[in-house]
């Protein structure tokens, strides 16, 4: 026998961090109120950081206890993107993680999830002011994002997936596998929470956290003009940073001249290595990418854009910080428009590399130089509150299983 419940049907929502004013207002529209309301949400979840509903008191309360009740559609149930066509890495990439080793959703506030904030897990603030969080999904995941303040400047590390497929060896996000890709509003909502924790206005964002950016190259190029057009960034106050995926850096910047006009962000590409050999064994996907036709795609990048690629470099001590090492790399990016970042490694438990010696660090920065590379060396953050990427996440990940089978 057919229905007679004739009310409408709630559909679910996508969370509203990530979107600009003119959405914004047609949403408010939607929903039956007036445009202005779309301006008054943008004012609170931009500038104001707005947690909940209940906290936006400019809000009708009718209409705030109503939209309390509308479901949401949860990150990552949408139809794929191109980037699930890319089948990388095809067979040395890391497993996904157990659905057991989820966090426990927690309370949140009434209309969280609707306005796309998450919870903070954890918070780790190091000796020189480096702020580390742990941010939980609605979900039940967790990210990592950091806050690096130097001077008047603020870097925001962010996260674009959570863990990573990758499987650096250095790295111990590699190390937990990959559970799916965030959404904009679960990558915005980590620049609102360091501002949060920080109390200052960040001036720069780096995608150098949690996972690969180009296994989700659409959403990333729509977080950056969320934060340019919603939060007043500038472009060249953006990384992006990559491990690099077969095929996709041209693709990339085309991307990014349809989406935000130009492509002004800097795209910095992890070597960590100077020949092919080497960088197999650090990055054990890399054997489907040949470097030199990274390479060929890093500067077919640089014709399309007009902006020149950085590299990064990890330096490990006694593995790829000797002059010989210097003299091949300086030998691979000749001629090449670029600049060149070297970081010394920050060790992780999981792996015996050893953290160059200052001598080395500038010795190797020397030689560079002394080859006409342009280069810099990044100081090392936060070395006491689990500094390199992934390492607050598994310990904290390790304190909940050990609390829950003790």
């Amino acid at each position: 026998m057919p229905s007679t419940d004739l009310r409408p049907q709630a559909v679910a929502l996508t969370p509203l961090l990530g979107l600009g004013v003119a959405e914004l207002e047609a949403w408010a529209q939607s929903q039956g109120q007036p445009a202005f309301r779309g301006r008054q949400l943008h004012d609170w979840l931009y500038n104001r950081g707005a947690r909940s509903l209940d906290a936006i008191s400019v809000l009708p309360k009718a209409w705030r206890q109503r939209l309390q009740e509308l479901p949401v559609l949860p990150a990552g149930s949408g139809t794929p993107g191109p980037e699930a066509e890319v089948r990388w890495p095809p067979a040395h990439g890391s497993p996904e993680l157990p659905r057991e080793q989820r966090i426990t959703p927690g309370e949140t506030e009434p209309g969280q999830a609707l306005l796309g904030r998450s919870r903070v897990l954890h918070r780790s603030d190091a000796r020189d002011g480096t702020c580390k969080l742990l941010l939980g999904t609605v979900d039940g995941l967790s990210i990592e994002t950091v806050g690096i303040p130097s001077g008047e400047r603020l870097t925001v590390c962010v996260s674009s997936q959570v863990g990573c497929p990758m499987a650096c060896r250095f790295c111990a996000t590699g190390k937990g596998g990959l559970q799916r890709s965030l959404a904009v509003h679960e990558i915005v909502d980590q620049v609102l929470s360091v501002r949060e924790a920080m109390g200052r206005r960040p001036s720069h964002v780096v995608f150098m956290g949690m996972g690969e950016p180009l296994l989700n190259s659409e959403v990333v190029l729509a977080a950056i003009d969320c934060l340019c057009r919603d939060l007043g960034m500038a472009q060249r106050q953006i990384t992006l940073s990559t491990v690099g995926v077969p095929r996709t850096l041209p693709t990339l910047a085309e991307r990014a001249l349809d989406r935000l006009g130009r492509a002004q962000f800097t795209l910095a590409v992890s070597l960590h290595a100077p020949d092919q050999r080497l960088r197999e064994e650090l990055i054990p996907t890399a054997h489907t990418y040949p470097i030199e036709d990274l390479l060929e795609d890093c500067r077919r990048y640089v014709t399309i854009t007009g902006r020149r690629v950085s590299f990064e470099y990890i330096l490990l001590g006694g593995l790829n910080d000797q002059p010989r090492h210097a003299a091949a790399l300086a030998a691979l990016l000749r001629g090449f428009q670029s600049h060149v970042n070297l970081i010394p490694y920050n060790p992780i438990e999981e792996e015996e590399f050893q953290r160059p010696s200052p001598a080395a660090v500038e010795a190797f920065r020397r030689l560079l130089g002394a080859r006409h590379v342009a280069v810099s060396v990044r100081t090392s953050r936060g070395l006491d509150a689990d500094a390199a990427c992934g390492q607050l996440r598994r310990r904290i990940m390790t304190e909940i299983d050990r609390h829950k089978f003790s």
